[in-house]
Order: C-alpha cells, then sequence, then structure tokens
C-alpha cells in the first residue's frame, strides 16, 4: 500500500504543529524547513493556504491523494455538512480507531497493526488500514497479539476517557465505537471548510 515514508519532522515544520504526534524538532526549529525557512516569506495566496490545509488533513491522517479525494466526494454525496462528514470518515477508518484507542502510539504504528493482522472487528481479522468503522462495532487486539510490547507500552497510562465516542473493555483489549464523533469533539486542528472550498474552485 502507498504511504508517505520521507521525513517526518519536515512535514510537521511546514505546518508548525506536531501532526505526527511528539515531535521534539519543533522546540528547537519552531520554522518552515529548507534553506530559507527562517526568512521572511511572502504572504501565501488564498488557493495556498486551501492547499495548505488539505496537505496538513492528508499527512495528519496518512491519506494519499486519491484515496482523500474519493473521500470528500463520498462525503459530499451525502447530506450534512461535508466537511464535518470528511473529518467524521476520517476518524472512523479503522487505523485511527485503533490509534484512538491507545492500541499504538502513532497512526502509522496502528496501520503497520492492522497491516500485520493484530487487529479485530467484531471478532475478526481484518488487514485493511483504511476500513471503515460502524457505529456498534468493536475493535479489538488479536489475541495472539495481546502480548506485543509495542501495544502494552502504547497502553500504558492511555486515558480512554478523552475520545466520549469510544468505549474501552480493559479486559478484552477491545474498543468499542458508540457512534460519530461531533466536530467539537475532534482535537485535530483542522479548518475543514477550507477543503471544502478548495475541492469547490
Amino acid at each position: 500500500m502507498a504511504r508517505y515514508i520521507g521525513p517526518k519532522s519536515r512535514i510537521s515544520r511546514r505546518f508548525g504543529e506536531a501532526i505526527f504526534g511528539d515531535d521534539k524538532v519543533l522546540a528547537k526549529r519552531n520554522f518552515p524547513p529548507g534553506q530559507h525557512g527562517n526568512n521572511r516569506r511572502r504572504k501565501t495566496s488564498e488557493y495556498g493556504i486551501m492547499l495548505a490545509e488539505k496537505q496538513k488533513a492528508k499527512y495528519t491522517y496518512g491519506v494519499l491523494e486519491k484515496q482523500f479525494r474519493n473521500m470528500f466526494e463520498k462525503a459530499a454525496r451525502t447530506s450534512g455538512i461535508t466537511g464535518e462528514i470528511l473529518l467524521q470518515n476520517l476518524e472512523c477508518r479503522l487505523d485511527n480507531i485503533v490509534y484512538r484507542l491507545g492500541i499504538a502510539p502513532t497512526r502509522a504504528a496502528a496501520r503497520q497493526l492492522v497491516n500485520h493482522k493484530h487487529i479485530t472487528v467484531d471478532g475478526k481479522v481484518v488487514g485493511i488500514a483504511s476500513y471503515a468503522v460502524k457505529p456498534g462495532q468493536i475493535v479489538g487486539v488479536r489475541e495472539r497479539a495481546k502480548s506485543l510490547e509495542v501495544i502494552a507500552a502504547a497502553l500504558a497510562g492511555f486515558n480512554h476517557a478523552k475520545y466520549p465516542w469510544l468505549e474501552w473493555d480493559e479486559s478484552k483489549k477491545a474498543g468499542k465505537l458508540l457512534h460519530r464523533p461531533d466536530r467539537a469533539d475532534i482535537p485535530e486542528n483542522i479548518k475543514e471548510q477550507l477543503i471544502v472550498e478548495l475541492y469547490s474552485k
């Protein structure tokens, strides 16, 4: 499966946010990457601002352009606020749910756990990171994977209460998607309306 494998700190510096999780490089170099990153830059155009917001969302959720476009078109066909539906669809991807449940420390690690068939949905192994989890479905760790050190380390001290749309069962190492998250509950700093305006041009 195609995915971004380039330098993550460079992307975080471009947007000035730790979009891949904790990023220590931002504390040292809180300016854009490149030879002229620390110099004054000319004002970004309106189109550039909208494009940057879309790029930030893509990198945050680990989705490439074609897949992201398809998700937007699907959201646009659904009744409701397009930008909010787009974010909800991204939040309900299996790799993101695994990350939100604290089973993996990053979305990239969550995607790897899914691809290596360590994750189940309603008791059945699912190896597709983009699988759309529906409300009521239970996402858990496969029995033989419960002893994996990376999973135990990620779950240690994780606060499951910060995501009210998910319910965690520690004894079963599984979580349930109670409902699709409200926009106010999604912590990502993404201005989804700019993405809608970009694709509407």
